[in-house]
């Protein structure tokens, strides 16, 4: 799978977790030079409090863009740390 905004790959994994139909990426497929970390939050009943990123390519922002779980509630600890997109972020085979 990729995550594709602006023409540039933001992550790339044929290992990401699917749930609530988005797939969630690895940290370390992630191309954190695109990335910049928000401030933020939201919570889910289930998987606990999110964090976000802001995506940034050629000088464009799609704030609040990427989310991830640094410490999800047991139900959802397969996905700590794993980022998922959406804003117009592509996320494709």
């Amino acid at each position: 799978m990729k995550a594709i905004w602006k023409g540039k790959v933001l992550a790339e994994s044929d290992d990401t977790i699917v749930i609530e139909n988005n797939h969630y990426f690895p940290p370390e497929s992630i191309n954190k030079e695109f990335f910049s970390a928000s401030e933020i939050n939201t919570v889910c009943p289930w998987k606990g409090t999110a964090s976000y990123y802001s995506v940034n390519v050629e000088g464009e922002e799609n704030h609040d863009a990427a989310w991830y779980y640094p410490q999800p509630k047991d139900a959802a600890r397969e996905i700590k740390d794993y980022v998922a997109f959406w804003k117009g972020v592509e996320v494709t085979q």
